[in-house]
């Protein structure tokens, strides 16, 4: 029989808790430089997949009322504690509502290389200083379903393990594998993984995103950047194809989460 470590919370300045209360995500992305520090997964979906994808938890905060109906996130981790509030005490703690009632601190693992990522893949998405972290969430999740087979984010990228990045993305940002990439000569970094550059912009030498070619391609990078400023010249000059997507009514561009949701089901899944 599982014996849980059930813990209610009657002091709020618990010290287990500050991950929870007093740590912003930046804090916890770096609690343990130079080793990987912590992150906090929201809703009972993405803990359980970022717990199937091999993280592990430190602790789970939870309301009363969840414990009977999430006992499926903590029932393989009888030495993890669990700790309980009502409602009230829980939107104290956190400072906010939560809407899935169930939060798990995890440990962060060492991110592999772009090289060892890519290795054996065709289809991959790279991004470039993407900050929003509902955008990034939102391309994860197309990614997922779409048929991109890794994501690679250069450093100003807002980071996929962000509470609300994980949880925009229905926890996919656990599924599709991912890693950092400098992005300081990006096309060219790209290429040296093996991999055609498709940036994804307007410009005087764009083609369709239905062009041939782009299918024909055995290894492509499709390049996506930051929502209004979009991809630096150099990065657009510099790649293999400059791609549009072709609008109607006067409509120049799309928001970079819908153009990835249509670049990925043209260029990744046929």
């Amino acid at each position: 029989m599982i014996v849980q470590r059930m813990i209610e919370i009657s002091e709020l300045n618990t010290p287990e808790l500050l991950p929870y209360k007093e740590r912003s995500e930046v804090q916890l992305y770096r609690w343990n430089e130079p080793a990987p520090g912590f992150f906090v997964a929201e809703s009972p979906n993405v803990i359980l997949r970022a717990l199937a994808d091999g993280y592990e938890p430190v602790s789970f905060l939870t309301e009363k009322s969840r414990i009977g109906h999430d006992f499926s996130l903590w029932e393989k981790y009888p030495d993890v504690p669990v700790y309980t509030a009502e409602e009230a005490v829980l939107k104290e703690i956190i400072g906010f509502q939560l809407t899935r009632g169930t939060l798990c601190l995890m440990r962060r693992r060492e991110l592999p290389s772009a090289e060892e990522l890519c290795r054996g893949k065709r289809r991959i998405a790279v991004l470039e200083e993407v900050m929003n972290p509902t955008n990034v969430g939102a391309i994860f999740r197309s990614a997922a379903a779409l048929g991109v087979e890794a994501v690679l984010l250069t450093k100003g990228c807002s980071d996929p393990l962000y509470r609300r990045a994980a949880r925009v993305s229905m926890g996919t940002v656990f599924q599709v594998p991912w890693t950092r990439i400098s992005g300081e000569r990006l096309p060219e970094e790209l290429r040296s993984l093996g991999f055609v550059t498709a940036a994804m912009a307007l410009s005087d030498r764009s083609v369709s995103i239905d062009h041939p070619a782009l299918q024909e391609t055995e290894k492509l990078a499709i390049i996506l950047g930051t929502e209004g400023e979009g991809l630096k010249q150099e990065t657009i000059s510099s790649s293999d194809y400059t791609v549009k997507i072709p609008m109607t009514n006067g409509v120049d561009s799309l928001n970079v989460a819908a153009a990835s949701a249509v670049a990925f089901w043209q260029l990744c899944t046929r």
